[in-house]
């Protein structure tokens, strides 16, 4: 397979898949046998484009030509490289994962939510491998339109009141802000192609490339910078596979890659650096990551705490973009895998807990750890992996966005990064301590964490299964929920010694492209 029919391959076979699904949709045992077929297709076909992106090559193909010069382009670089096959990766184990909480769950439409995950990743796919900005904005909103069923997948009115949050934010700061910085972009520059060293210089002044760039990072809602960061929160209505594809496989990661994406290719290092036009972005950010942090120690609700948590790292990668640096924007890039990995397994575990005990409250976890000790050892790794602890992934990428913030001369980034470390450290390790340390409360029934999801009847094609996986004394979520958040656990441990290889890789983006 030439590598241009493997990036047609790579978008489509996940539309394919998502058909497929639809039909068998009353046949439940088909219908995930499918989907996890599909993602391990899509996931090699990703995979055998690496050897040409490392050794140099861009490979590049248009499926459709709208005017001369713009259109439907797919090119692929390392940092799309990086964002598709974390996305396509992911799919599989949160598909597998997935079977177990929607069957343990009893969870209701399971083939509305099957065939629309995997629109969902054809959708990331297409933003990863985006040759111009026109290729990223469609299939930008692609991927909010895809997910909206899912963020409202309950039929709740909370669920309801979330998607109207959810589309409206991402749907408004699209259509509202960045279509317009697209269209200034292609009359200043009279291109929208990706370009190492960007396609801005000398086009517009200082003071309006300020604008055009804030114009993008708040038009990128999907990046989650304060104030329009509401819909993630919001979102967490939805059921956790959904939560692990809004946090680590594809909505918050697209929203964080095109912000990098613009940033390297669209405006170019030397552009920012002589205008200054992204510092007062970057003290935003910074300003982001850590009120987010403070929010998260007030909730109670673990997925509301982890949700602020994302908004929290995602600013992150934004500060690492705004330094336009290339070894910020190398940390930036890192932290896309890093975060990925170490998040979905603490949604995983968030998801096995509730399928397993039916609990959602921190509060409500006391000595929940001694009945399920693979699931909160695992939370454990994930937690230290976000707080940035060797031996685990998420240290190097901080190392690298510490190095970024050295090499600008903003020692106050660094300051950053240090008390967002220990904010990290008081929301996150006090769930582990109070899940193995301290003793469970009483055990009595309460209505008022009744959770609708586990009492619904089942639609044809729904399949059902045990909410608990019993193993020597332990009451653990389904195997396949156990399995899943083991592995991305383990990741997080992989990650902290592939962090060579995974810089090597991406270096070619700090350098305007050389490999």
């Amino acid at each position: 397979m030439s590598p241009e029919t493997a990036i047609i391959a790579a978008v489509a076979v996940p539309l394919i898949g998502a058909v497929f699904i639809f039909l068998n949709g009353r046949t439940a045992n088909v219908r995930e046998a499918v989907t996890v077929i599909t993602a391990i297709v899509t996931f090699c076909i990703v995979t055998t484009l690496f050897d040409d992106v490392a050794s140099g090559a861009r490979p590049s193909v248009t499926v459709l030509e709208m005017l001369p010069g713009l259109g439907i382009t797919f090119t692929i670089e390392p940092l799309g490289m990086l964002f598709a096959g974390v996305a396509s990766g992911l799919w599989i184990v949160t598909s597998i994962y997935a079977v177990g909480y929607m069957r343990g769950h009893h969870e209701i439409n399971q083939t509305r939510f099957y065939t629309c995950f995997a629109i969902a990743i054809s959708s990331a796919i297409g933003i990863a491998f985006a040759g111009n900005m026109l290729t990223l904005f469609v299939f930008y909103e692609i991927l909010t339109l895809s997910t909206f069923p899912l963020v409202t997948h309950s039929g709740t009115d909370e669920a309801k009141r979330a998607g109207r949050v959810y589309l409206g934010i991402l749907i408004g700061t699209s259509i509202g802000l960045q279509l317009v910085a697209v269209i200034w972009t292609w009359k200043v520059a009279g291109t929208l192609d990706f370009r190492d060293g960007g396609i801005l210089p000398g086009s517009i002044s200082a003071g309006l490339t300020g604008v055009l760039i804030g114009l993008y990072v708040y038009g990128i809602g999907k990046a989650a910078l304060m104030p329009f960061h509401r819909w993630l929160p919001a979102a967490m209505v939805a059921p956790t596979p959904v939560s692990a594809l809004l946090h680590a496989v594809a909505v918050v990661k697209a929203g964080v890659f095109s912000v990098l994406k613009v940033t390297i290719y669209i405006f170019g290092f030397d552009v920012l650096t002589r205008t200054n036009a992204s510092e007062w972005l970057a003290f935003i950010a910074a300003a982001t990551i850590l009120l987010a942090s403070l929010v998260a120690m007030t909730k109670d609700n673990l997925k509301a705490r982890l949700a602020y948590s994302t908004v929290s790292q995602l600013s992150y990668i934004v500060l690492g973009a705004m330094l336009a640096s290339g070894i910020g924007a190398v940390g930036g890039a890192m932290h896309i895998a890093m975060h990925a990995f170490g998040k979905i397994t603490l949604f995983f575990c968030a998801g096995a807990i509730m399928v397993a005990s039916h609990k959602t409250e921190i509060s409500q976890m006391k000595g929940l750890g001694r009945k399920m000790p693979i699931t909160f050892a695992c939370f454990l790794i994930g937690a230290l992996s976000i707080i940035g602890l060797p031996p685990l992934g998420g240290v190097w990428s901080k190392w690298y966005l510490s190095l970024g913030a050295a090499e600008t001369g903003q020692l106050v980034f660094i300051a950053v990064f240090m008390i967002s470390s220990l904010l990290n450290i008081a929301y996150l390790v006090p769930i582990v301590i109070n899940g193995f340390f301290f003793a469970p409360p009483e055990e009595a029934h309460d209505d008022h964490h009744f959770d609708y999801h586990s009492h619904v009847d089942q639609g044809p094609g729904d399949a059902t299964g045990p909410n608990q996986w019993r193993v020597r004394g332990f009451e653990e979520a389904p195997l396949m929920c156990v399995g899943a958040l083991t592995f991305t656990a383990a990741g997080c441990i992989v990650l902290f010694f592939s962090a060579n290889p995974l810089y090597e890789f991406l270096l070619p983006i700090a350098g305007g492209g050389t490999p």
